[in-house]
């Protein structure tokens, strides 16, 4: 059984960045043809995968109101998206789907301000239609293609960062709700899904790789620094079994990541 993210086996690549997990990416053959495989990150959608062995999650818990206005810093607009996707996850599981017309105009809001609006629209229209029919695989795949697709329109606009902050924002999410669940009803079985010291190395390299811009602002100098040291409670030694006190420091770095990632930059 795989753990909240996949074993990383990819070869070091040339960028000196660490591997994506090869279970966190989807569909990479289509991703070649687009020809964004350098750029490509982690699929939210693979992330979500997982936390189905972790139900019931604490969706209530988690679940944010559409924000009444958006940011107004491209990072920002990024990260924010990523948590919306993740968003659309846990209502999908939770199967709440009153609220997806609500997440989809948000979504189709993020994206045209992003520059990736034209294709995310078709995404929207058919995230509503699915939700009236109650089509629960075909809403995963609409997320997890829209996701691809501003991608897709990021790595056109020589904005590969960005992509990478969309996905950042829903593994944060994801880390969220499934710490939440596991500290809420913890065995040593469920907190092993936690333990992706890999994962949280993959993305403090990724932070400390963005344009100085981003990398230098206080929130992702912060994000970068809980990353590296979740490693320690992440890590389990030969023959050990994950605690309650592991489960808890993970769910507390958790939502501070969170926190700092809800961090907009001050417009001058």
């Amino acid at each position: 059984m795989l753990g909240l993210l996949g074993v990383a086996t990819a070869q070091e690549p040339a960028n000196g960045l660490r591997p994506i997990p090869e279970d966190l990416l989807s569909d990479p053959h289509v991703r070649e043809e687009l020809a964004i495989n350098e750029f490509t990150a982690p699929s939210i959608a693979k992330v979500f995968e997982t936390l189905e062995d972790l139900a019931p999650l604490p969706v209530a818990d988690l679940l944010q109101e559409a924000p009444e206005r958006m940011p107004l810093d491209r990072a920002d607009l990024a990260v924010e998206l990523g948590f919306l996707i993740a968003d659309g996850f846990l209502i999908v599981q939770i199967g709440e789907m009153g609220r997806v017309e609500t997440l989809a105009a948000t979504l189709t809001r993020y994206a045209k301000a992003l520059g990736a609006g034209e294709r995310v629209t078709s995404h929207a229209a058919s995230l509503l239609e699915s939700a009236r029919e109650g089509e629960v695989e075909q809403l995963k795949k609409e997320l997890a293609a829209t996701q691809r697709d501003v991608e897709y329109e990021l790595v056109v606009l020589r904005d590969p960062d960005l992509a990478h902050l969309i996905s950042l924002g829903g593994w944060i999410h994801a880390l969220e709700a499934s710490s939440t669940a596991v500290d809420k009803q913890f065995s040593p079985e469920r907190a092993r899904h936690l333990m992706r010291e890999d994962i949280a190395d993959y993305y403090a390299s990724i932070v400390g790789s963005l344009e100085p811009r981003i990398a230098e602002r206080p929130n992702y100098t912060q994000i970068r620094d809980l990353l590296s040291g979740m490693r320690s409670e992440m890590t389990l030694g030969e023959g050990a079994e994950p605690t309650h006190e592991q489960v808890r420091a993970i769910r507390e770095k958790a939502t501070r990541l969170a926190e700092l990632c809800h961090q907009r930059a001050e417009i001058k």
